[in-house]
């Protein structure tokens, strides 16, 4: 007996153990059969349910159940009964009130003393806490995840070890690539060649410091273009101030590029433009600073050597002197002022040239007895090698003398004192080349590119050696291409001379056939055609309508642009012969206004441009505004006729 009342005594310690145990735990505590049949509950199941044991018994723990989560529980456990496992699942239990909470329900067999199953051990805990910060961390997550893809740019999140975990929608969709290709560092396979071993080491700079980052790289987009973007991107920090990762942006930036691009571009312009202004501005100064001591230099010993001839007192001998010096300093002035007037009318577009037939022979000639004063003052011998006796370019006789000559001056006035100036004339290919050398201070190589240019001298200052306004050369060049040539200067360098070449297209000589010694005239006739001739200058209008009335057209003469306007109102011509350079409207803006109008009021004549423009870019320019031919003055009777028969043939 004494034995089993101390057994009796110690299960009933345990007893009381095992029920305080179960009553102090914040669980819903059950026992059950092995068919699932409650056996017991603690007092917090009873106070959560509402329920007594017997309740419970008679109406079954699947009452209390959300209806919804019955099925997974039930077979949960039945599985449990079946493995003899451990039984584990989640589901919602009804409260006293009606209200339904999240549980966790776990339970364990408990087996008898030969080990087969003989009750289960279960507890429920409330997980609604729990279950709502995981619905609140879900529904965030969904709405970043709503935001980021919706968002205007592309989002991304990385873990501590800067390893990317998120990329949003966008980012798929602007590179083309996949999830699978993106995630950890895959955004580095995107990024361009030249940018990606800085963008690397720059992220994983900041990620190590765990500071903000930001960095503008180039992105190669799903067609392959790439564009400039910027990322940027925040530390993520725990509750605990634990380094979560990055979570960051990258925005597209090319526009932004492209107009800080525009915008240093302009500003690299507008600083050029003031440099030039500021430039040009300066080379003006200059030019009047040299252009008041040019004009007076020449007067110094013009009115010098005027005072002592007044006095009487010089013999013949220094009156010559005093003459020849006069002559060539008053020579010196008025070739300034003619400069001066020349590069006014280039300006204007007003400098014209009076074309015919030019022997080049016979010009230089002319331009050396120009400069031969010049020549001896100094010492200097101009030595000559003309090797085109009949050769003959089409120009104005007098501006091809004004390039020589200027050529020459030049020559002289750098040549030191009793050396020797050369001047060639020989034929290359097609054309007329004209050589000057001299063996004078020669040119700069980086003053070479400027030396054609206006008001442009290798020495502006007070203490330069030579005179001059810096305008020769660049008319040299002017009336050169004006006549279809070509003029260039060499240089070995500093002190070893210069040679200046210019190039003018020969006249190619005419097939010669017996001819008699009659006037010439033209076979081809012209009777019955109606031409208009328009022309500022009286003389031309009268030779140009006299050849076509010879031809037998018939002539009417306007002497402006808008008086032919007129005219081709009254009366429409077969043919339109126009000048190009007139006041008020030139000929391309007459022949531009005729293009315009229908076919009756004369938007079809046929026309030609008969002008002293005679380059290359003078006839594009004419058949540009709609003339058919264009004709250089002075043309020759038979062209004229020839053209004018060839519009209406």
């Amino acid at each position: 007996m004494t034995d089993r009342k101390l057994a009796l005594s110690q299960l009933q310690e345990s007893e009381e153990r095992y029920r305080y145990l179960v009553e102090s735990i914040p669980q819903l505590v059950w026992t059950a059969g092995i068919q699932g049949n409650l056996l017991d509950v603690n007092q917090r199941w009873s106070t959560y349910t509402g329920q007594t044991l017997a309740e419970v018994q008679a109406q079954g723990w699947q009452a209390i159940v959300h209806p919804e989560d019955l099925p997974e529980l039930g077979a949960c456990w039945r599985a449990a009964q079946q493995t003899g496992s451990d039984y584990q699942a989640e589901g919602r239990l009804r409260r006293c009130d009606g209200t339904y909470r999240w549980h966790l329900h776990q339970a364990i067999p408990i087996a008898g003393e030969c080990g087969q199953i003989i009750k289960w051990f279960g507890t429920a805990t409330d997980i609604q806490d729990r279950k709502q910060a995981e619905a609140a961390l879900r529904d965030s997550e969904e709405q970043f995840r709503n935001l980021a893809d919706n968002a205007p740019f592309m989002v991304w999140v990385t873990d501590p070890t800067g390893y990317c975990t998120y990329l949003s929608q966008s980012w798929y969709e602007f590179t083309g690539q996949t999830e699978a290709s993106s995630l950890g560092f895959g955004w580095l396979k995107v990024t361009h060649p030249e940018d990606c071993e800085s963008a690397e080491r720059a992220f994983l700079a900041a990620n190590d410091r765990r500071e903000p980052f930001r960095l503008e790289y180039r992105l190669r987009r799903f067609d392959g273009e790439y564009i400039w973007a910027i990322d940027a991107a925040s530390p993520r920090f725990g509750a605990g101030g634990e380094f979560q990762g990055y979570v960051g942006s990258v925005i597209d930036i090319t526009d932004r590029k492209q107009a800080e691009a525009e915008r240093d571009r302009v500003l690299e312009q507008e600083k050029a433009a003031r440099a030039e202004a500021e430039k040009a501005n300066r080379i003006k100064d200059e030019f009047l600073a040299v252009l008041s001591h040019e004009l007076r230099s020449p007067l110094n010993p013009i009115l010098g050597w005027s005072k002592l001839l007044q006095s009487g007192r010089l013999d013949p001998q220094k009156t010559k002197l005093a003459l020849e010096t006069i002559e060539r300093n008053a020579r010196l002035q008025t070739q300034l002022i003619e400069d001066l007037l020349d590069v006014s009318r280039i300006l204007q577009g007003k400098l014209v040239l009076n074309q015919v037939p030019v022997p080049l022979t016979n010009t230089v000639e002319s331009a050396m007895e120009t400069v031969k004063l010049a020549a001896e003052a100094k010492g200097i011998q101009i030595q000559k090698c003309l090797n085109l006796p009949a050769g003959k370019i089409l120009g104005d006789s007098a501006r091809l003398q004004q390039v020589i000559w200027n050529l020459l001056s030049n020559a002289i006035k750098f040549t030191p004192t009793g050396e020797s100036v050369e001047i060639r004339l020989e034929q290359i290919d097609t054309c007329a080349q004209i050589q000057v050398i001299d063996r004078g201070k020669g040119i700069k190589p980086e003053f070479l590119p400027y030396v054609f240019d206006y008001f442009r001298q290798e020495d502006g200052t007070t203490t330069r050696k030579f005179g001059g306004l810096g305008l020769g050369l660049a008319i040299v060049r002017y009336l050169t291409e004006l006549h279809g040539g070509t003029v260039g200067a060499e240089s070995p360098g500093e002190g070893l001379g210069a040679t200046f070449t210019v190039r003018f297209p020969l006249i190619q000589a005419p097939t010669q056939t017996p001819r008699d010694n009659s006037p010439a005239t033209s076979t081809i006739d012209l009777t019955g055609l109606r031409i208009l001739v328009v022309d500022d200058e009286p003389d031309i209008r009268d030779i140009v309508s006299f050849i076509l009335e010879d031809a037998g057209a018939g002539v009417s003469i306007a002497s402006s642009a808008l008086e032919a306007l007129k005219s081709i109102e009254q009366s429409l011509p077969d043919v339109l012969v126009c000048d190009i350079g007139m006041p008020e409207m030139d000929g391309y803006m007459l022949m531009r206004l005729l293009r315009r109008q229908s076919a009756d009021r004369g938007g079809e004549i046929p026309a030609i441009a008969l002008t002293a423009y005679a380059g290359e870019v003078d006839r594009q320019g004419a058949i540009s505004a709609g003339f058919q031919r264009h004709l250089a003055k002075p043309a020759e009777p038979d062209e004229l006729i020839a053209a004018v028969k060839s519009l209406v043939s």
